[in-house]
């Protein structure tokens, strides 16, 4: 008897133990992610995300942001990082790109997060499954991602619901605390009118988005890169500005069109000439989008895979298509740099570049949240080393050296 109370009171001991030690992982692991640390994301937060699918692991990421479950921003953004463009101001120049929140679920997850504005899409008129799966890859040894989603979209009557919804419960804050929230647009795969959807879009949620976006550089759905086409892009402009300029808003948004980085010379002086019209000109470039390239430097098994390719081998693509816009459109237009952002350094590279705002996804994927504060911190730095004072004074200085 006395053995046996002896063992049930050892058994006991040890279930409390276990308890207390499971309550101290689960409080460190909470408190870790909570205030962002970079070394617990790098090494145990976002490795343990792999033992899932890629896409698996998406939507976990999405649904997490979409509850609240973020990083406390403690960083207090610099007044060198702020930038005013479209007559809105910006804390900071580092956007979320398209293709992480879809369906307008996590935007305010992400804003909290510490992005100075957040990209929805791209979304649909109707809803549609995107293509088989699997579709996302991860090329871990390149840092890199390949997807063939295809515009998997929860369509527009799904997505005006979350935006008008998130509208009215920030209807009382003032403008610089409800956060800057992008809307790409995308066309339904099997559409007869791919124009027409276009301006569904524009009609149906343009009003809600503080800036628009015409997308048609995804690799992923057929035919739609012939769209970049001179007489093509211009018809499609054309339409979409007539809707946003019938939208019941002052003031109305900036309307912009996110280009390919797989364009030859001809195609990018072709855009340029389009985009910068004196009639029919747009407000903004987003540059670029993913790549169907496969440059020779990847390591990872899946490199041969269909779809969009991301993250650092698109990283000197994508600059270089930002600087060469800059060139043609003599700096008028903004630009969103995009492709392979996962330091301040490649930030600052964009901004030198020409773009005014800079957007990222895929290092998102490896680093986790604390990837957002330390591109910012190096960022400043970077500037003030240079001897600017803001991201303005430091936009395109690379074609004023020349």
């Amino acid at each position: 008897m006395q053995l046996s109370e002896r063992a049930i009171s050892m058994a006991s001991k040890f279930k409390s133990a276990t308890v207390l030690l499971s309550c101290g992982t689960a409080l460190f692991g909470g408190m870790c992610l909570g205030f962002g640390s970079e070394k617990f994301y790098r090494e145990v937060a976002m490795p343990s995300m792999r033992v899932v699918s890629a896409e698996s692991a998406h939507v976990i990421a999405v649904k997490t942001a979409a509850w609240g479950l973020v990083p406390w921003n403690t960083y207090k953004d610099p007044p060198s990082l702020g930038v005013t463009v479209w007559g809105r101001q910006f804390s900071n120049p580092i956007g979320l790109a398209a293709g992480f929140d879809k369906h307008a679920q996590a935007m305010d997850g992400m804003l909290r997060m510490g992005f100075g504005f957040v990209e929805v899409g791209s979304v649909t008129p109707e809803p549609q499954e995107g293509n088989p799966k699997p579709r996302v890859f991860r090329l871990s040894e390149d840092r890199a991602i390949i997807n063939r989603y295809g515009f998997n979209s929860e369509g527009h009557e799904v997505v005006l619901k979350r935006l008008q919804g998130r509208a009215e419960a920030k209807a009382h804050l003032p403008a610089e605390k409800r956060g800057i929230v992008g809307i790409n647009f995308g066309k339904n795969k099997t559409s007869p009118d791919a124009v027409n959807d276009y301006v569904k879009g524009i009609e149906r949620l343009g009003r809600l988005g503080d800036y628009l976006v015409i997308n048609v550089s995804s690799p992923n759905t057929p035919g739609l890169r012939k769209m970049q086409g001179r007489e093509q892009l211009a018809h499609l402009i054309d339409k979409v500005l007539e809707a946003r300029d019938a939208l019941p808003c002052t003031p109305r948004p900036p309307l912009l069109v996110k280009i390919a980085p797989d364009l030859t010379q001809q195609d990018k002086e072709d855009i340029a000439a389009v985009v910068t019209r004196k009639e029919g000109k747009v407000d903004g470039l987003i540059v670029t989008n993913t790549t169907i390239t496969r440059p020779a430097s990847l390591q990872s098994p899946h490199k041969a895979e269909g779809g969009g390719l991301s993250g650092p081998p698109l990283r000197h693509m994508a600059t270089d298509t930002v600087r060469d816009m800059y060139r043609l459109t003599q700096g008028e237009l903004p630009i969103i740099g995009v492709g392979g952002v996962s330091s301040g350094q490649d930030a600052y590279e964009k901004i030198k570049a020409g773009a005014c705002l800079v957007q990222l996804y895929t290092a998102l994927a490896y680093e986790g949240p604390p990837l957002v504060k330390r591109i910012k911190r190096e960022l400043d730095e970077l500037l003030r080393a240079d001897g600017y004072n803001t991201v303005s004074e430091a936009i395109g200085s690379d074609h004023r050296q020349k």
